[in-house]
């Protein structure tokens, strides 16, 4: 025992030498670094990192297909909190949860999506997801109700509070602190990559700011 304390300690004096950080066994990969897009991919035109806020814009020009920015790293059980902010109240996103990327040319994803925008606010739909829980076509997995809508109190051209938390089969999505959704879909894939959506249409902004993200089935 007393040998592997010293080569740990070694190991912690050379990791100093050269300038590398000394990290714990349980030390977890950053999900976001509010830098860059480090650990993400996707069409590096419409994505970039302002002010700690991940922004999407599709320019004057907007957009003929959905696209997205991709977690490199697939997640299962987790917690994820942020504002989001439709520039104008125009527009249409949301965030990927446990899917995969269908088209890498355009970074088009594939699975279950937390939705922000319009009248799908806080719903769950099956981007490019089938009611059988495959790839290919697209249904609603569960539609916000509108009275819980009004409660959340919804402000189109500001900043709004958004919580997904996806444990097992279970979806929980919070607006402003009302439940739009907390169910258990069958299909919902048991792990997969976190996406955040830019909408195929006219020109529109996104910010996605104050990123917590925990993963729950680490310990």
């Amino acid at each position: 025992m007393r040998r592997i304390f010293v080569l740990l300690g070694l190991a912690a004096v050379l990791a100093l030498a050269v300038g590398e950080p000394v990290r714990s066994a349980d030390d977890k990969a950053t999900f976001f670094n509010g830098k860059d897009t480090e650990g993400w991919e996707g069409l590096k035109e419409y994505w970039s990192v302002k002010d700690g806020a991940i922004v999407g814009s599709s320019g004057t020009e907007g957009l003929k297909f959905n696209t997205f920015l991709c977690s490199k790293k697939k997640y299962k059980d987790f917690e994820l909190k942020f504002q989001v902010q439709l520039k104008d109240g125009k527009g249409n996103s949301g965030v990927q949860i446990r899917s995969q990327i269908v088209d890498p040319k355009n970074y088009a994803v594939g699975g279950p999506q937390c939705d922000i925008g319009g009248g799908f606010w806080g719903s769950l739909y099956g981007e490019r997801f089938s009611k059988e829980g495959k790839i290919g076509g697209g249904h609603m997995m569960k539609a916000a109700a509108g009275d819980v809508l009004k409660k959340a109190n919804l402000k189109p051209n500001e900043f709004n509070d958004y919580f997904i938390k996806c444990v097992g089969k279970h979806v929980t999505i919070k607006i402003n602190g009302e439940t739009t959704v907390d169910d258990d879909f069958p299909i919902l894939p048991e792990e997969g990559i976190i996406a955040w959506q830019l909408h195929a249409g006219g020109p529109m902004e996104v910010t996605f700011k104050n990123i917590e993200f925990k993963e729950l089935d680490k310990k």
